[in-house]
């Protein structure tokens, strides 16, 4: 499943430089994620890092694009 940032994203900067797959992006007013790139850092890390680094816990699953550990494990490899 990829994830999401929500509305409550202070724009702090901590989190694009975390992701192994460019997938965060500057948004207006907040952050985005593409889920197309986002592999909850499947195949680079064995957690999130955008989460860990969050300090706002506002990266949640986005229920929108559900994925399995290895549909995220092959898209990660397809990117890299």
């Amino acid at each position: 499943m990829a994830l999401r940032i929500e509305d409550d994203c202070i724009a702090c900067g901590a989190c694009p430089t975390e992701c192994p797959n460019e997938a965060i992006a500057v948004g207006d007013p907040v952050y985005s994620i593409d889920p197309d790139r986002c592999t909850e850092c499947v195949g680079a890390n064995d957690t999130p890092q955008c989460v860990s680094v969050c300090p706002v816990d506002c990266i949640k699953a986005d229920p929108a694009h559900r994925e399995s550990q290895q549909a995220l494990q092959a898209k990660y490899q397809a990117l890299h």
